[in-house]
């Protein structure tokens, strides 16, 4: 049998020898888009001549030169056809001089087979294009070939462009949309826009269709089940070159969360745009979008804008986001957007990170990803000093993440530290369990300043917490560093060891009730002792004739304080 390609010469060949008469011709390719099995291949004839044998179903001839003024008879005929008279149907063409066509072949020859009744036939549209009309431009002109579909729009939602092909019924061309060469995203929508039937990449910058016109047909079956199982629907790309149609991929998506964290005033309520579409409103700092879909393997230009902007033009900043299919995403904004009274003066970026979660990844845990987001602190540690943890995070530097924390659900205390840890920058509660985080992932951020009078007075350094379900970063309360010069007494427990009592000295000041605990090493409360007055000089003695032999730690809780004490029981 004879290639497709060969007989792309044939048909110039025929043409130029057959209708020696007509000086003037027309430009025509023809796109077998039939669904039918029955003509998964056909064979084509022209005045009774095989001009394309073995024409399979998605595919294009190229533009070729066509008689004009004259009648053409193209058959159709199976694609073992032995002559014209094997042709099951006919169309008389008349085409004009000078004129570029595109005939599309489509519908259903068997149509006792199919539920979707589209009767076989070829639909022409006159005013083709082999080229754009304007440099740097993609022309598409699209067709409703699927029997089964119903009138839809395309709606592109990418830049947005918006509304692209308004009411296109089936066997209808759209007429030509002049599009910017850019990688889009059509929504294939029912006519009151009220449904998405099917969404698409339309990469016409990846595919280097920059000049060129293109044909864009809606092909195969929404519902194949019901009618022969034929191919399912797509959207697939006639080139002028012609060969295979193009299929267009469907689009798949990823996930992602972005949290506003920078804490410079000019910035600190902005406006998101995703390439020229408004995303986030008044994006306010120390907030947190929810984790929200987003297409993947296509580039989005997130753009940072003053809260008063009008569009993405007024953006301060923008970054370039390509994320993978099925994957989650964090995208935290940080650093200093002003040019001076920041020091130091970090520049702002977004810093994203992969992998992300929203949920633990064992239940009964709480999974904590840590982000150094202050940009006046050192590197430091992060240490947990309740529950005997121990350090967390060793050497978190400036826009750094750390990894997921995979935790108990408890509460805990963080000391953040110099790196040597010969220093407690800060102390923090983190209260997992009491603020019902079971199985959840977070986010902590260091935020703020060190040292506000050096940063234009802005919002003093704090632990920040970012939910997956996004709104208000949640403070993580801090408490004191260590204990107060008028209430060291109250380390004063003996005798250590212990076996059936220990005495407690609540001999200080400053203070008017104070929370007895104990806790094992593994950080679990083994007894709770309640709540003390504290007045004068006495002493409190405790029981520990139900606590079994080993090492524990005492905690003196007082108001936003708290200190530990190590203690052995041996019995």
């Amino acid at each position: 049998m004879k290639t497709i390609n060969t007989l792309f010469i044939v048909i110039g060949l025929m043409l130029s020898t057959s209708f020696l008469s007509n000086a003037q011709n027309a430009r025509l390719q023809v796109i077998h888009n039939s669904p039918d099995a029955a003509a998964a291949q056909v064979d084509v004839y022209l005045n009774g001549v095989l001009t394309l044998n073995d024409f399979a179903f998605r595919t294009a001839t190229p533009f070729i030169d066509a008689p004009a003024g004259v009648t053409i008879n193209i058959g159709i005929a199976p694609s073992n056809s032995m002559s014209v008279m094997d042709t099951i149907v006919n169309f008389p063409v008349v085409l004009t001089a000078g004129e570029t066509y595109v005939a599309i072949a489509s519908g259903i020859v068997n149509t006792a087979a199919y539920s979707a009744i589209d009767p076989f036939n070829l639909n022409i549209y006159a005013g083709a294009r082999e080229s754009a009309s304007m440099m740097g431009n993609t022309d598409v002109l699209v067709f409703h070939g699927s029997s089964d579909a119903p009138t839809v729009d395309a709606v592109e939602t990418h830049f947005p462009a918006g509304t692209i092909i308004n009411d296109l019924a089936l066997n209808m061309f759209s007429g030509y949309a002049a599009l910017g060469t850019n990688d889009y995203i059509l929504d294939i929508t029912d006519e009151m826009q009220s449904t998405t039937v099917v969404r698409y990449r339309t990469p016409l910058s990846s595919l280097s269709l920059e000049d060129a016109a293109i044909t864009v047909v809606a092909s195969g079956f929404l519902n194949p089940a019901v009618n022969n199982n034929g191919p399912a629907f797509g959207l697939y790309v006639a080139l002028p070159t012609g060969g295979p149609l193009v299929a267009l991929p469907t689009v798949e998506y990823s996930q992602i969360q972005i949290i506003h964290n920078s804490a410079d005033l000019a910035a600190e309520m902005v406006d998101v745009y995703r390439n020229d579409e408004l995303l986030i409103d008044n994006f306010e700092f120390r907030t947190a979008t929810p984790f929200v879909d987003i297409a993947s393997d296509i580039n989005h230009v997130i753009g940072i804008a003053p809260s008063n902007s009008t569009s993405s033009a007024d953006a301060i900043a923008s970054f370039n986001v390509n994320t993978m299919a099925n994957e989650s995403y964090i995208a935290i904004a940080s650093g200093i957007v002003s040019p001076s009274g920041y020091s130091p003066n970090i520049p702002f970026d977004l810093y994203i990170y992969s992998g992300a979660r929203q949920t633990a990844s064992m239940m009964g845990n709480t999974d904590v990803l840590v982000f150094h987001g202050s940009t006046d602190a050192p590197t430091v540690d992060v240490v947990e000093s309740l529950r005997g943890a121990g350090t967390l995070v060793d050497d978190a530097n400036l826009h750094e993440y750390n990894g997921y924390l995979e935790l108990m659900t408890d509460d805990y205390i963080l000391d953040i530290t110099t790196s040597d840890q010969s220093t407690v920058v800060a102390r923090y509660q983190t209260p997992l369990s009491s603020l019902m985080l079971e199985d959840a992932a977070l986010v902590v951020i260091a935020s703020g300043f060190l040292n506000p009078a050096n940063n234009s007075n802005g919002e003093a350094f704090g632990l920040y917490v970012a939910l997956p379900s996004g709104g208000n970063l949640i403070p993580l309360p801090a408490t004191s560093t260590g204990v107060e010069e008028d209430a060291s007494n109250v380390l004063n427990i003996y005798p250590n060891p212990s076996s059936d009592y220990v005495y407690v000295d609540l001999s200080f000041e400053g203070y008017n009730t104070i929370d007895l605990l104990l806790f094992d090493n593994a950080g679990r409360m083994v007894k709770d002792f309640g709540t003390h007055e504290v007045y004068g000089s006495s002493n409190k003695i405790l029981d520990l004739s139900d606590v079994p032999t080993g090492s524990y730690f005492m905690m003196f809780r007082y108001e936003d304080s708290y200190d530990m004490k190590t203690m052995n029981i041996f019995k």
